[in-house]
């Protein structure tokens, strides 16, 4: 099992003699064949699969069924239903999962599918990112109550997306980036707008946001959040002047400021235009 497994292309982690980690960066040749192989390295506990995980869809997934030990994925690409995400609830002791490129396009994919992770009493992290979904996925996702960390970018939502962030009860980090562009999303989803919404997940502690423009006054509504330790602007469009009066706006919290690049800039300008 373990040629076949690098044959794949796959990377393995070993302890005690067992497979623990598998990590397939090229999975565009993937098929039922080789998800049932993959299905049957029981003791693995962390699966990545990137690289166009297209193979991965609703026939697929219960392949993996048997992996009960899973305590991380990592999946980029795969083709599934709404319906079909219910598979991953299989995985009890989930404890971290990130979805890149998940269905993107794909006719009748919303996100709603991933209100079926509730069932994975153990996760706490979840990426969902690069995905054609809009804000009924993230009001799916706020049922997961569970989640301490969530991260998010390149999406459909919009502001009102943000608001279903804001309902997550545990909530200790959030990674919230803009998103996608195109000719019917003109409305950003991440600006001063969307900060006092934020203001509302009171057991924040770690705020990474970018790929937007924001003032000083803006910004310094986050002094509402009783919890608040680390902030990050990224690939974002601040004022630097304004880095030393946010530092003093937020006295208990550690500010960092990543310089924008020319290709941030010119990226930052397709996302978010200039009015």
């Amino acid at each position: 099992m373990k040629d076949q497994l690098i044959a794949l292309g796959g990377k393995l982690v070993e302890k005690g003699g067992a497979i623990t980690e598998l990590t397939i960066t090229d999975c565009k040749k993937l098929g039922p064949a080789e998800f049932k192989l993959i299905g049957q390295v029981t003791t693995l506990k962390k699966l990545t699969l990137y690289g166009g995980c297209h193979g991965l869809n609703d026939e697929t997934l219960p392949s993996l069924a048997g992996l009960k030990e899973l305590e991380a994925i990592g999946t980029d690409g795969l083709k599934v239903t709404d319906d079909g995400l219910k598979h991953f609830a299989a995985f009890g002791n989930l404890k971290q999962a990130s979805f890149f490129h998940t269905s993107f396009g794909m006719p009748g994919f919303t996100g709603v599918g991933f209100g079926h992770l509730k069932a994975c009493p153990k996760l706490e992290r979840l990426t969902v990112a690069g995905i054609s979904m809009g804000d009924e996925g993230f009001a799916a996702i706020a049922t997961i109550s569970q989640i301490k960390d969530f991260s998010t970018w390149h999406t459909y939502q919009t502001e009102a997306g943000n608001a279903h962030i804001a309902k997550l009860p545990n909530l200790r980090s959030l990674k919230l980036g803009q998103r996608l562009p195109g000719k019917d999303r003109k409305a950003t989803s991440l600006s001063d707008a969307s900060l006092p919404t934020l203001v509302g997940i009171k057991t924040l502690e770690d705020l990474k946001i970018g790929e937007a423009r924001f003032t000083l006054e803006g910004v310094k509504v986050l002094k509402g959040l009783p919890s608040l330790k680390t902030l990050l602007l990224y690939e974002t469009d601040f004022p630097v002047t304004g880095l030393e009066p946010l530092k003093q706006a937020l006295p208990n919290v550690r500010v960092t400021l990543e310089p924008l690049t020319e290709p941030q800039r010119k990226k930052l300008d397709q996302y978010v235009p200039l009015h």
